[in-house]
């Protein structure tokens, strides 16, 4: 029963999800805050903490072998931020079809929880949550990402699931359930009319898949998944994909007009306040993403052969090449289905390529920004995102000119891992 499993939220500053003996228990302290390191510590449990207990009986299990691993499965992770192309690049692993489970951001529902009644996600609470709800989820366990969906599911099934339309599974014939009257839900199903997600049906369809992807934009720190790759019952790889962040402030002022009114009112009345707290919010999302690269690439013991590290630029540049690539590190053989899919949505109409839309003509989209974002703004990206862009191989420009000069690429040939 729902009141049962009420999530406990104290003012909304710290929660943290540790995983014994198959119960997974909430503890929320005040306490905890973010260290700036490479290496984020997990934080201690407080004594005073509070228990949420949560109700796995209505989900199925999966099979297992000997060494605990759900036979034959692939897990992955495709990490990035907003205005990445991610839900395009997601798209290549959703056209998989047949035995691929694919979730498009199940953390929408977590960050939006954990930001009720607060002027954003706490950072030293989101990244233990996030990391037990993909844990669950790969097990194809929908009970964690229950409490955080509003309304409460009744019995397990919702209508308010984020952008259930984005995964095929979740409109699969088994999963779909007849329509309800007066029940509206804002992502229905495309392909078929379906009632509201029943969790259950879903995640018996997940069990039966041998390739699982979840995409998410709320990830930033690969050091807080270490535990994702120690579970004996996952056989996860992380795909990063990352973008110019010049390109990304550009696109996020047109998507997030709103949020980003202090960006174009500097482009056009003065100076960019360096101090000020959106441009440091700016460089610490740089940094964040940097420091996970930095990670990945120097290959730990226990990423060895699981991080690949893909730019938006080359996907654009190279679709195929670069799917076949991310296939072929995924170890899932790719399908006609997808291929198919890709060579299709790779040379969209200009009408197709909207602000979220997953067609795109790559070869014109990969530049469209440079006409669009004001050459003072991505000066101050160059300053305070400098590192991250020589990591990842991006030129710097010192003029306007330069910036508008097509013939100057960008962008270094570089060969990650």
């Amino acid at each position: 029963m729902r009141n049962k499993y009420a999530v406990i939220i104290i003012c909304i500053v710290a929660l943290v999800i540790i995983e014994k003996e198959n119960n997974i228990i909430s503890r929320v302290s005040d306490k905890l805050t973010l260290r700036r390191s490479p290496l984020t510590p997990e934080p201690p449990v407080p004594y005073d903490a509070l228990v949420v207990m949560e109700d796995n009986s209505s989900y199925p299990e999966g099979i297992y072998s000997e060494n605990g691993t759900q036979a034959g499965r692939k897990h992955i992770l495709l990490m990035a931020t907003t205005r990445t192309g991610s839900s395009f690049v997601g798209e290549f692993f959703n056209q998989q079809g047949g035995n691929m489970f694919y979730l498009f951001e199940p953390l929408w529902h977590v960050e939006r929880m954990l930001s009720i009644g607060t002027s954003g996600t706490n950072a030293s609470t989101s990244v233990w949550v996030y990391r037990d709800v993909l844990q669950h989820l790969f097990l194809c366990n929908f009970s964690m990402l229950e409490r955080f969906i509003s309304p409460p599911p009744r019995d397990h099934v919702t209508p308010a699931l984020f952008r259930r339309e984005s995964s095929m599974a979740l409109c699969e014939e088994q999963v779909c359930t007849p329509v309800v009257k007066d029940i509206f839900e804002r992502y229905h199903c495309k392909t078929r009319r379906c009632g509201p997600l029943n969790l259950t049906l879903a995640s018996e369809a997940c069990l039966e898949k041998q390739q699982r992807v979840i995409k998410t934009v709320r990830v930033r720190q690969l050091d807080t998944l270490r535990s994702l790759v120690e579970d004996p019952r996952l056989d996860i790889k992380f795909i990063q994909l990352v973008r110019d962040p010049r390109a990304i402030l550009a696109s996020r002022m047109v998507a997030f007009a709103g949020k980003y009114h202090n960006w174009k009112s500097w482009a056009v009345n003065g100076d960019v306040p360096i101090e000020d707290e959106e441009v440091k919010r700016l460089e610490g999302n740089c940094n964040n993403i940097r420091i996970s690269a930095e990670l990945g690439l120097s290959q730990p013991k226990w990423l060895k052969n699981r991080y690949m590290l893909v730019r938006y630029e080359d996907i654009a540049r190279y679709p195929m090449q670069k799917a076949a690539e991310m296939y072929n590190f995924t170890g899932i053989p790719m399908t006609t289905q997808a291929r198919d899919w890709i060579l299709r949505n790779t040379h969209a109409s200009t009408e197709a390529s909207g602000v979220y839309s997953t067609q795109k003509n790559s070869s014109e989209q990969v530049e469209k920004w440079r006409r669009s974002i004001p050459f003072k703004l991505a000066q101050v990206v160059q300053k305070v995102c400098g590192p991250t862009m020589k990591l990842f191989g991006y030129r710097f420009v010192d003029s306007e000119q330069k910036l508008l000069n097509k013939s100057f690429s960008l962008l270094e040939e570089k060969h990650f891992i």
